[in-house]
């Protein structure tokens, strides 16, 4: 009897550990403040398709032009399962709202000159990070 209690107790600390360990790793992961001060949100677009894929597409001013933040905020950006997510990075020159479509070109052909990157995953995962506008 005094030994399944001793088992118990044991069972029971391993387990509370392992929810606190959990707990604490999963709140301490980083989160979108880690890109203040690298960008600002010109436009989004998502449509409202539920029963197909989903596409979503971010227009994004890079207040800094390293290319690796670049690519681990479209890391951070949400995806669906079949679904595109393109990420526009223009450059610090643009300060309009820019409209945007589920379709390429995405935008005004006139603002293409402007796109420094483009962040896009595909609806298997497949991640694609270019220079510029996509030919």
């Amino acid at each position: 009897m005094k030994s399944s209690k001793i088992i118990f107790w044991i069972i029971a600390l391993i387990v509370g550990g392992l929810v606190v360990y959990i707990s604490l790793d999963s709140l301490s992961q980083p989160g979108m403040e880690r890109f203040e001060g690298k960008y600002k949100e010109l436009s989004s677009f998502r449509n409202e398709n539920n029963t197909g894929p989903v596409v979503r597409v971010y227009a994004i001013k890079a207040l800094d032009s390293s290319k690796d933040w670049m690519r681990e905020y479209g890391d951070a950006m949400p995806h669906t399962k079949y679904g595109r997510t393109v990420v526009f990075f223009f450059k610090d020159e643009i300060d309009q709202e820019i409209k945007l479509s589920p379709t390429e070109p995405y935008f005004m052909e006139a603002m293409q000159p402007y796109v420094i990157a483009t962040y896009q995953k595909s609806p298997m995962g497949d991640v694609s990070f270019t220079d510029g506008y996509p030919k």
